[in-house]
């Protein structure tokens, strides 16, 4: 593996950390601003809003550009945004200016993951995505942790000073790992990009993926409530039990990269079915502390074995330009994000019981299952009977065909 990853990774670590440092956070934000705690989840939205905007539209605008270039340039924009955060005098200021560091989120990561696999050998493609994802999933075990700790002792604008330092050590990164001939921009420019959205392949990939991690993030998203009033933990030790969950993050996101560079289909197959199941079981195993640590592992796992193959099915159907699909699956992510949370909300609202959104998010991980299945159905009606389908992946100097 090419050791430019390691520049990709330390980006997604920074991007990892600024996105959800925020959650611990809030209080000491809603303080030190003087507004209600509500009031302050707006600046967690207001990222949210930032990816999901900034995803399509920066890669899209960057279509011809050098892609080394592009992922550099997003990089300074995410450091601007955390300085600014840092400097925010007022709450408006600081919801601006998370909205601004949400905007490079997408876009880096989509643009990255097609420069992983221009980097990386056909039968390594899933792994080099998922070594790139490996530092949003570290940053959940140690990036989170300790700068929430920074933000509780220093305040929360030292955390936003030390975010935008991570920036720096990125930007240093990219220019010094990744090489400068194999990262040029698709010859198809925005036109191309565009017209890769109007493949109904390319729509069902991101279907399933807004169901599938919306099933995560419909038990995630209340995951505290579940451990403190069902499994019984004290409020204190739900902080060492949501890193037990980015380990398991961390393990899925691998194995989930090595399985898929043998069978993408099958991997995806596999993590939905096993994510449907592990959130199915959670009112059982939310009954004693030892098995609720166990169910927040395997959530994190099940769920991020599904995110390489995932990222390269998007790619693989949008061939001739994937920086746009690509962008546009990690802003489909962040769609799951708020959609999980809502259909996980309306469970508890309806009043089915504390551990009620893990049985909602699995009713989505089957639904993704089923989204999953039409995209295979389509893929075997669109060729012929015997016939393998070739997909052409662009490669800067050359072009090289990759047998899916």
């Amino acid at each position: 593996m090419p050791l430019a990853l390691l520049a990709l990774a330390v980006g997604a670590f920074g991007i990892g950390t600024t996105e959800f440092v925020m959650m611990g956070l809030l209080p000491d934000v809603a303080d030190d601003l003087h507004v209600s705690l509500p009031t302050a989840g707006h600046l967690v939205s207001a990222y949210a809003l930032g990816v999901v905007i900034g995803a399509p539209l920066l890669a899209a605008v960057t279509a011809r550009m050098s892609r080394r270039t592009v992922l550099i340039g997003l990089m300074v924009l995410f450091v601007v945004g955390n300085a600014l955060s840092a400097l925010a005098p007022g709450h408006e200021s600081l919801l601006a200016a998370r909205f601004l560091s949400g905007l490079p989120h997408g876009a880096f990561f989509g643009v990255g993951a097609v420069v992983a696999t221009t980097m990386a050998a056909p039968e390594r493609r899933a792994r080099s995505v998922s070594l790139m994802f490996l530092g949003l999933t570290v940053a959940n075990v140690a990036g989170v942790p300790a700068a929430t700790l920074a933000g509780q002792h220093f305040g929360w604008r030292a955390t936003f000073l030390g975010v935008s330092v991570i920036g720096l050590a990125a930007i240093a990164s990219l220019a010094l790992l990744i090489p400068r001939d194999h990262t040029h921009g698709p010859a198809t420019g925005l036109r191309g990009e565009l017209a890769a959205l109007r493949s109904v392949p390319v729509w069902l990939a991101l279907g399933t993926t807004v169901a599938g991690f919306g099933a995560l993030f419909a038990a995630y998203s209340y995951v505290t409530p579940m451990l403190t009033d069902s499994a019984g933990f004290a409020e204190s030790g739900v902080t060492l039990l949501l890193a037990l969950f980015g380990v398991g993050a961390t393990v899925g996101n691998l194995l989930g990269g090595r399985l898929a560079d043998h069978a993408t289909r099958g991997t995806l197959f596999g993590g939905l079915a096993s994510l449907a199941l592990v959130l199915a079981l959670f009112p059982v195993l939310m009954r004693a502390e030892w098995s609720a640590a166990l169910a927040v592992t395997l959530l994190g796992t099940a769920a991020f074995v599904t995110g390489s193959p995932l990222q390269l099915m998007v790619m693989e159907k949008a061939a001739s330009a994937p920086s746009l699909a690509s962008s546009a699956n990690q802003a489909a992510f962040n769609l799951a994000n708020a959609g999980g949370a809502w259909v996980g909300g309306l469970a508890l609202a309806a009043g089915f019981g504390v551990t009620s959104p893990a049985v909602a998010g699995a009713v989505l991980a089957v639904l993704g299952l089923g989204v999953a299945g039409v995209a295979y159905a389509v893929d075997r009606r669109a060729v012929p009977a015997g016939r393998q389908r070739l997909v052409v992946a662009h490669v800067p100097e050359h072009q090289e065909t990759v047998r899916s």
